[in-house]
């Protein structure tokens, strides 16, 4: 059986560990892997194509079909009723100065002509001419119908401040009428306005005018 064994090798014993080539690997190695700058062939028409798993969107949205004006609309839901806007004018409440329009315009020249009377004595008498004068343009006014029923309502709240001696209140009617109803007021309230004035300065004897029945 001996002469049946082939000779090893001659250089290298059986138990010696095996020797690499590390170019050998490299090259084994480099031919496996293709190059990066080769380029991948297009594919030939008639090839069945891979999609990608990617999905393509549409930069613009799908056009949807324009609506018939022929589709009659429902209803509106329930609860949601349409009424057209009203051109008709709401009356408004009468308010509390214009039911009451049966002042007399006594009432409210008679306390401002005896206050102007007491005034004749101490105060000139061309200040006190013109304080008639405007109080007499008042009573026209009034009599024609030309002041309007909240002009007539401060005014007869004035002359109860005026009757009271609080001259300050009296002087704020008297601005809240100038700036409310300047057209109504601007030619004769000078004169209310002045005697005003005059009647802070008056002793208290000859400010005092008799109270009316405050209506």
């Amino acid at each position: 059986r001996s002469s049946d064994l082939k000779p090893g090798n001659q250089e290298k014993g059986w138990n010696d560990p095996p020797q690499f080539s590390y170019g050998l690997q490299n090259q084994g190695s480099a031919s496996k892997r293709p190059p990066l700058t080769k380029r991948v062939p297009a594919p030939l028409e008639g090839s069945p194509q891979v999609h990608s798993p990617q999905t393509y969107v549409s930069p613009t949205p799908p056009k949807m079909p324009p609506l018939s004006s022929s589709v009659p609309l429902g209803p509106p839901p329930s609860g949601l009723t349409y009424s057209p806007a009203r051109t008709e004018a709401v009356k408004q409440p009468p308010s509390l100065a214009d039911s009451e329009c049966d002042i007399a315009v006594e009432d409210v020249l008679g306390p401002l002509n005896q206050l102007l009377g007491g005034c004749r004595e101490v105060v000139q008498k061309q200040v006190c001419d013109d304080v008639s004068r405007r109080l007499a343009t008042l009573q026209q006014m009034w009599q024609n119908g030309k002041l309007s029923p909240s002009v007539r309502k401060r005014m007869k709240i004035l002359v109860q401040e005026l009757q009271v001696q609080h001259w300050d209140a009296a002087d704020e009617i008297h601005r809240s009428l100038m700036v409310d109803h300047v057209n109504e007021v601007s030619q004769w309230m000078v004169g209310v306005k002045r005697l005003i004035a005059e009647a802070r300065n008056l002793p208290v004897e000859a400010a005092d005018t008799p109270k009316g029945d405050g209506r």
